[in-house]
């Protein structure tokens, strides 16, 4: 089967990020062991991940540190 030829104009297709590896770069909140929203500060991580423990407190969520790898628990 052949590719389709892409033009000049068009941009290349992005690849989707795999769900099963941790982002290598950035904050990620993690809601019941599962990465979901991806954030370039901290505080743009926390202030999502509060909104979203105030909306649902029954979740466990947590902010990920993909450049040290560290996860820390929302409280």
């Amino acid at each position: 089967m052949k590719k389709p030829l892409l033009s000049i104009d068009e941009p290349e297709p992005k690849k989707a990020p795999r769900a099963d590896r941790p982002p290598t770069e950035g904050f990620v909140v993690v809601v019941d062991g599962h990465f979901k929203s991806e954030f370039a500060t901290a505080e743009a991580a926390e202030a999502s991940a509060r909104k979203l423990k105030s909306a649902y407190p029954m979740l466990q969520i947590e902010i990920y540190n993909a450049a040290t790898m560290v996860r820390t628990l929302l409280s």
